[in-house]
């Protein structure tokens, strides 16, 4: 059997020195809230330039939206200003082109009243309607709505009647 390995003891008395230092207990609580706030601000900037990115990006949509509707509804009011009843009724959506035939379109718009002018304004999409201020020929004015579709095949926006 061997014997144990010499272990000194410990040095007697008040005021012996560890043989290693410490870990300092002073400011670590303020390093740590400097730490976590300065966390929280960069977490803050993200997220909040991430809301003015999604707010931009749905306004830039609705801008657009609206773009495509005012243009696909011009054309259409354009030709029934104009009194081009073929070329409007080629503009229409299939649906409509579908439960009336071009002659039949022709004849019930011939009898309408003429525009004189009309405004276009701004899409409502939870109904797929945008209104229309038109001002008749006679000096009578109506808003009324034009209906709109959506191209399967293009995605283009499409008009599929006037309602009043």
């Amino acid at each position: 059997m061997s014997t144990a390995p010499y272990v000194p003891l410990p040095p007697a008395g008040p005021g012996v020195h560890p043989p290693f230092p410490a870990p300092p207990v002073e400011g670590r609580g303020r390093r740590i809230g400097m730490g976590l706030g300065i966390a929280g601000g960069i977490l803050a900037l993200v997220c909040g330039g991430g809301a003015v990115a999604i707010a931009g990006l749905a306004t830039a949509m609705d801008n657009a939206i609206n773009e495509q509707v005012d243009v696909v509804v011009s054309r259409y009011m354009e030709a029934v200003q104009d009194r081009e009843f073929t070329k409007a009724y080629g503009l229409l959506c299939q649906d409509a082109r579908s439960q009336e035939s071009r002659e039949d379109y022709i004849t019930r718009m011939t009898a309408s009243e003429q525009v004189a002018a009309y405004y276009v304004g701004d899409v409502d999409l939870t109904y797929g309607t945008v209104p229309v201020d038109v001002t008749y020929a006679d000096g009578d004015t109506a808003v009324v709505q034009a209906e709109l579709a959506q191209n399967t095949s293009t995605g283009a926006f499409e008009v599929c009647g006037l309602g009043e």
